[in-house]
């Protein structure tokens, strides 16, 4: 045996370089793979979601934005509005004096109606009722009445006044009840033309904005079909404009709109139904216009990433109430009509479904 001495030692094995086999790398990319594949297809079904989500909340919010303002605007459906200038309502006077006027002898007189709007006896028209209140007389007894007026169309000073009771010059003047239809019934003709809503247009008038400004408003439903989906327009116009305007894209409400789906009945159902109610004995009652139903289908403008479907909904608002419209026919049962505003007869039988009713001739 030979000893090393002592001092010098061994010599060091050289270690072996340490890394992962071919195999091991393999299995580690695989590894990588099915995760990174589990994780992607999550981020794919993720934007699929967020596709459906966000298609459907357009839908939601266009169609809403829809629905409320038919509900605002057949709410004040029928409101008479006192004449403004820009908006501003006009402080209208008696410019004449009423003297010799009584409940017993009343008085049919031309009178003038001052006001500090320049525009303001415009905003009146035939047949329409005022209500002039000049307080109290000497002995307490309240001079409020309400007065029928003619005047030409539109309106020009003197208008002619039916009075019961005198005023002085200054007596306040004022605009007050709604129209009998606000929302223009079902059935109405006009010298035997068809001119009332029906079940793809809805008619009405006021002061629908609430800004003092009288309006006709016409909504127009043309339902399609999923591949060529249909239209709501909204066509508003000066209550006295010389001609409704053409249906424009300025106009349009809804551009994805369906056909409704049938009743349980298989009949087609329309975008507005309408419950009336009649005053007095028909032939020539009164009929009102009580409840709107509105029912519109739409389709949301991209196809859904999930199925590659249109997404739909019905939308349905029920009994709608034109509630100066119900107030109007709740005076006219009571037999309170000096509060019941008249509505436009039309008197041109080939134009009037195209134009307001009040731009014709206006009728009590």
């Amino acid at each position: 045996m030979v000893l090393q001495p002592e001092g010098k030692s061994k010599p060091m094995r050289q270690k072996r370089q340490a890394g992962f086999t071919l195999i091991e790398t393999m299995i580690t990319l695989a590894i990588l793979l099915v995760v990174g594949g589990i994780v992607m297809r999550g981020t794919m079904q993720m934007m699929k979601t967020q596709g459906t989500v966000s298609n459907r909340t357009e839908m939601h919010t266009s169609v809403r934005s829809v629905t409320e303002l038919l509900e605002q605007e057949i709410g004040q459906a029928g409101r008479v509005a006192a004449p403004s200038n820009a908006g501003v309502a006009c402080q209208m006077t008696l410019g004449t004096a009423v003297l010799t006027a009584t409940p017993d002898n009343p008085v049919s007189l031309p009178v003038n109606i001052s006001s500090p709007c320049a525009n303001a006896v415009g905003g009146l028209f035939n047949n329409e009722w005022l209500v002039v209140d000049a307080g109290l007389d000497a002995s307490g007894r309240p001079q409020q009445e309400s007065v029928l007026i003619t005047c030409g169309n539109p309106c020009t000073n003197p208008v002619t006044g039916i009075f019961s009771i005198p005023h002085a010059i200054g007596a306040p003047v004022s605009v007050q009840g709604s129209f009998s239809a606000g929302v223009i019934p079902p059935g109405t003709t006009c010298n035997g033309v068809n001119c009332g809503s029906t079940g793809t247009v809805l008619k009405l008038f006021g002061d629908v904005n609430g800004d003092g400004s009288m309006v006709y408003v016409e909504y127009t439903c043309n339902g399609g079909t999923s591949a060529a989906p249909g239209t709501l327009y909204r066509n508003e116009m000066s209550w006295n404009a010389a001609a409704k305007p053409s249906l424009a894209n300025t106009m349009l409400l809804l551009n994805n709109l369906l056909t409704n789906p049938p009743d349980q009945n298989g009949n087609a159902f329309p975008c507005f139904q309408y419950q009336t109610k009649a005053v007095g004995f028909c032939p020539g009652c009164v009929t009102y216009v009580t409840d709107v139903e509105v029912t519109l289908t739409e389709q949301t403008q991209l196809q859904d990433p999930q199925t590659g479907q249109y997404q739909q909904e019905t939308k349905a608002l029920l009994n709608v109430s034109p509630r100066n419209v119900f107030s109007a026919w709740e005076l006219d049962g009571g037999d309170l009509t000096d509060r019941v505003q008249p509505w436009a007869l039309c008197g041109n039988p080939a134009t009037c479904p195209q134009l307001p009713p009040s731009i014709i001739a206006l009728a009590p």
